[in-house]
């Protein structure tokens, strides 16, 4: 037996946004990477740092095996360009890094992509 449209739309919307929060929990280890590679090589900043990229890098392995047992796998590994945006917002945010106009268009370029993908319901399971 199928479950009602509204129920699978319903789901799949909550499965793509715990994919999005992933994604940004995954962009994380890139802010990290960053801040090891300030501190010496093995001094305790840089193994701190390290250790959280590692850590942060655990828990997205954990959530992806969860997220493409729910959704097709095409749809979650094309939303991950998703992590290009929050590399904008961290960079940023927390580096003082500009964003350019360039930037911008890029971002929005792939915001678009990765919403004409996930919504065109090609590859969805019953």
């Amino acid at each position: 037996m199928t479950r009602p449209l509204a129920a699978r739309v319903s789901g799949r919307a909550g499965t793509l946004l715990s994919l999005h929060l992933l994604l940004a929990v995954f962009s994380l280890s890139g802010i990290m990477s960053k801040l090891a590679a300030r501190h010496a090589f093995m001094s305790p900043g840089f193994l701190l740092w390290y250790a959280g990229m590692v850590g942060v890098l655990a828990v997205y392995a954990v959530g992806w095996q969860q997220v493409i047992k729910r959704l097709p796998l095409t749809v979650a590994y094309a939303n991950r360009a998703v992590t290009v945006i929050w590399g904008i917002v961290w960079g940023a945010s927390l580096f003082g890094e500009t964003i350019s106009w360039q930037k911008v268009v890029g971002a929005l370029v792939v915001l678009v992509g990765v919403v004409l993908y996930s919504t065109a319901g090609g590859g969805e399971r019953p």
